[in-house]
């Protein structure tokens, strides 16, 4: 059966599925060999806990490690593995051993940032008990409870404080109940700004596809129905970025569906050196500076997206041989 770009909601077990995991694995290990290339761009100046923009210095490194360690503990394949586990420890490398948490947090209380990106440090059993004796007690504040506007950054907040282990400064299903996955708006309604969020919606309560199961049957349905159109309305519009946390989106359905056409335009999006740029065809070849802030998002996405792809594809097989063996079993 096929939606309206073309899912694959069938026999995942058809021969078919050998050459779309091959397809899948590829697109992973072109995203992390150009990722590690450019490790360069991803170094944090000098001045990042003082003047520097965060969004051009912190936002990729947290971006490399969030992603990154999803990739190093979850794909199917060793080597690939083994790229993003390295990526992942220069991204570490590059806190100082969580020292430039430290300095942050004592610059910013209130910041969020700072919490959000040694959430998934904290995860991996990277902790650094400074850091977390001012994390205990910046969260403790009062200031840190007011209610912040933009509630799918809240559910990011609510993340990270489980993964450190700090006490929830608010409580994360009626957070949810406030943002677009929560509200199930219209579907013709929602605008570029408002998918962006509910993709990231999806990633803080699922963990970034950990836990799949934590979505509500409710959100499950609207996104399967709504998924392929809006896919087609950005692929068509050439977001590539987008189109990848869509597809990230999609893999974290139950019995994660799978669209070939998607991904195969996803894939003809690629420059030569194997990046994905977040929209068109990205800067001309040669601007290095241009190419890597047009490119390592949605390069990271692609990555992310079709790591989860390839776990659910994997997992769908399993469970169509167990039902196999089973029959078996049973005549």
């Amino acid at each position: 059966m096929t939606g309206h770009t073309g899912w694959v909601t069938g026999d995942p077990a058809a021969p078919a599925s050998a050459s779309w995991a091959s397809f899948l694995d590829r697109m992973v290990g072109d995203s992390l060999e150009w990722l590690d290339a450019a490790r360069g761009d991803f170094r944090l100046p000098p001045n990042v806990t003082t003047d520097a923009d965060p969004n051009l210095t912190l936002k990729p490194l947290g971006e490399l490690a969030e992603l990154t360690h999803l990739i190093r503990t979850s794909h199917p394949r060793d080597e690939l593995r083994q790229v993003a586990d390295g990526l992942f420890a220069f991204a570490w490398n590059e806190t100082r051993g969580a020292e430039l948490f430290a300095e942050l947090i004592r610059g910013e209380p209130h910041a969020t940032y700072p919490v959000e990106i040694y959430g998934v440090f904290a995860q991996a059993g990277l902790r650094n008990t400074t850091v977390e004796q001012l994390l205990a007690a910046t969260t403790g504040l009062r200031g840190w409870r007011v209610t912040r506007d933009d509630h799918t950054r809240t559910l990011a907040v609510l993340n990270a404080e489980r993964r450190i282990g700090l006490a929830p400064h608010a409580d994360f299903e009626a957070v949810l109940g406030l943002t677009n996955l929560g509200l199930m708006p219209e579907p013709w309604a929602l605008d570029r700004g408002g998918a962006y969020g509910l993709t990231h919606d999806v990633f803080h309560l699922t963990d970034w596809g950990r836990a799949r199961g934590r979505l509500p049957r409710a959100q499950a349905d609207y996104l399967r129905l709504w998924l392929p159109a809006w896919l087609e309305n950005w692929l068509d519009e050439e977001l590539w970025d987008l189109a990848g946390e869509l597809l990230a989106v999609t893999a974290c359905l139950p019995a994660a569906p799978y669209d070939p056409v998607a991904w195969r335009r996803l894939a003809d999006a690629r420059r030569a050196d194997g990046s994905v740029p977040d929209r068109g065809a990205g800067p001309p070849a040669g601007d290095r500076a241009a190419t890597f802030t047009a490119c390592y998002h949605s390069t990271l996405v692609t990555a992310f997206a079709g790591t989860l792809a390839r776990i659910a594809l994997g997992a769908v097989e399993g469970d169509t041989r167990a039902q196999v063996h089973e029959s078996e079993a049973t005549r």
